[in-house]
Parts: structure tokens; sequence; C-alpha cells
């Protein structure tokens, strides 16, 4: 007996250890069982910035650019060899058409002139008095003929002189601002050697291309505007005046010309234009703020709100204005989309419009 009872008093504390594991082990399971409720709960809505489809008019704008042209341009070249007597212009000053600009030495061809028209007088006098020999027959037929022939001629080479003559004042053929001459007093210049250019700048051409897709649109006076980056904050309004009817097979496109004002001189010959035409007019286009879109590779989508809940919808794009852009397929007016937080959204995830943007 004494030794049971010691064995006991050993044993004692293993068995309450025991105990001790066992209710703690029970005390463990309510909280295990309320894991599931907690999992089960609904997730909570992400706050977004959203805004409607609405409808507006929009204007369908063609862009394109150009260059500027004179109006009219040409270099003053001679067509006869000679020496250059005197420059009447000054470079970068208007001229008038008829204006004289140059003159080549002429003392040549005035003495040509002179000496052809002597000839001239002779060969009358002498045809005259072959017209009073011939009839009273005391001259053939033959001398007079030749006698004719040679004042025909005569006369021929005095034309022929006195052009030759005109050709040493070289005039302007139409009004515009002399450039930059290439001769100077004194100098001998052959046929065709450039001396000045003379640019018409008011108005000036400007001539762009635009794809085929347009030709029905382009009418000769349909309105464009130009803006040149020399010319910062300024728009210029022209008009078409012609239409090349031929097609640039290669690239589908086909070349237009306008004319635009330029009463000030701003613009220059050679200079890069931009061109907008209007095509079109949409008085209820659909649109939504361009930062709504979501390239994803070649397809577009928006992330509409349906029933508090994020759906992607594929859509097709029209036109476009600075913050918006037309939506052609794909929403209805008055349907909701994100515009502000769209990566960290999944299809179905619950959103809370925090702050709804007017549409534009």
């Amino acid at each position: 007996m004494p030794h049971t009872f010691a064995l006991s008093r050993r044993l004692l504390p293993v068995a309450v250890l025991s105990f001790t594991l066992v209710a703690c082990s029970g005390a463990d399971k309510p909280a295990t069982s309320a894991a599931p409720a907690a999992a089960g709960a609904p997730p909570q809505a992400l706050p977004v910035v959203a805004a409607q489809a609405q409808t507006q008019p929009l204007t369908d704008r063609l862009r394109a650019v150009g260059t500027l042209a004179a109006n009219e341009s040409v270099l003053i070249r001679p067509e006869i060899a000679g020496r250059l007597a005197r420059i009447h212009f000054e470079e970068g000053q208007p001229v008038a058409a008829g204006e004289v600009l140059i003159t080549l030495d002429a003392a040549e061809h005035r003495a040509l002139v002179a000496q052809t028209e002597a000839t001239v007088e002779a060969n009358r006098l002498t045809f005259e008095r072959a017209q009073d020999l011939v009839k009273s027959n005391m001259l053939s037929r033959q001398d007079f003929d030749q006698a004719s022939a040679r004042l025909a001629e005569s006369r021929a080479l005095l034309a022929r002189h006195r052009v030759l003559l005109d050709k040493t004042v070289l005039r302007a053929p139409f009004d515009g601002i002399a450039g930059l001459r290439q001769v100077s007093p004194g100098a001998y210049v052959q046929p065709g050697q450039d001396l000045v250019n003379l640019e018409d700048l008011d108005p000036l051409k400007i001539e762009f291309r635009v794809p085929e897709r347009h030709a029905a649109a382009m009418t000769a006076g349909r309105e464009l505007r130009v803006r040149v980056d020399a010319v910062q904050g300024r728009e210029f309004v022209g008009e078409i005046y012609a239409i090349d009817p031929r097609l640039d097979a290669a690239t589908r496109t086909f070349a237009l010309r306008g004319r635009v004002p330029n009463q000030d001189h701003l613009l220059r010959p050679g200079m890069f234009a931009q061109v907008e035409l209007t095509v079109g007019e949409r008085p209820q286009a659909l649109v939504i703020p361009e930062q709504a879109i979501v390239p994803r590779g070649e397809q577009l989508l928006v992330l509409k709100v349906v029933d508090g809940k994020v759906v992607p919808t594929p859509v097709r794009t029209g036109l476009r204005e600075p913050g918006i852009v037309e939506i052609v397929e794909g929403l209805a007016p008055g349907d909701t989309v994100v515009t502000e937080g769209q990566m960290k959204l999944r299809p179905g995830t619950p959103v809370a419009v925090r702050a709804a943007e007017a549409a534009p």
C-alpha cells in the first residue's frame, strides 16, 4: 500500500498536464469554426472615377501636311548675250508688272536696226520703180519678183533686229517682290543665266495630298485652315481652287491646291504647313473621355459599370477631339465607364464611383 500511494502521487502532475492540454485544445475549436464565416463575407467595393457616355455634336476634320508656294514665281533670265548695263530694282522690294528690272547694252542692236531700216528704205524705192517699169513692159516679171522679195526679206530682218533690241530690256512679268540678284552691273551675261527671282506673295498657294476615301468630299471652293510653325498662334483661312483628277496609284492619294491670303506677307514660299478641312458634321455623336479607353492588343476596351460591377466591353472608336473620343459601337447613351483606376480592376470586381466626372 505505501508503494501504491507513492506511485499515484508521482502520476498526478502528468494527469493534470494532460487535462490542461485537452482543455486548451477544446478552447481552440470555436476560433476555427469562425474562419469560414470571415472568408464568405462579400468583397469590399473599390473606389473608382467614372463618367457617363453622352451625345454631342462633332465635326469631322481632315488634317494633312503641305508646302506653301508663291502664287507666281519666275527666274528672270536674258534671252540674248550682252553686257549688263543697269539694274533698276532694289533687292527685296516690290515691283509692278511691266516695270524695267535690267537693261543690257543695246548699242550694237540699235545700229543693226538703223542699218536694216536703211536697207528696207532702199528696197522699197527699188520695188516702187519696178512696179512702174513692169506696167510699161520695161522690166521683166522675174526682176519685179526679185525686187518684191528683197523688200520683204529686208522688212523681216528689220523686225528681227527690233525684237533683239527689245530683248535688251528685261521687265517684270507680274506684280511681285524682287529677290536677291545674282549679277552686278558690267557683267557679261549669257542666254538663260539666272539674274534675279520674282515672287508674287499674295495670295500664296498651298499643295497637299489627301487619301482617296475623301475624294467625294473634296470640292473647289471648300474652306481650309492653315497653320505654320513660323507664325505661332495664328490661323490662316483659304480655299481649295484646284483638284488633280489623277490618283497616285502607289500612295492612293490625290493632290489639291488652295489659295491663302497673305496681305501682311507673314507666310513665305517653301514653308511647311498643317492643313485642316471640314469634311462632315455629326450632330449626335456618342462620346466618352479618352482616358476611359483601355487597349488590349489590337482591341479597344472600356470598363463599363453594370449593377456596381466591372464589365469589360469592346468598343469601336471614331472621331477624336482633345480629351474625348467618339464611340461608334459598343456603348449606349447613359452607360457609365471607368476613367481612372482601371489597372486594379478585374471582370466582376465591385466598384464604388466616388467622383463621377461630367461628360465633356
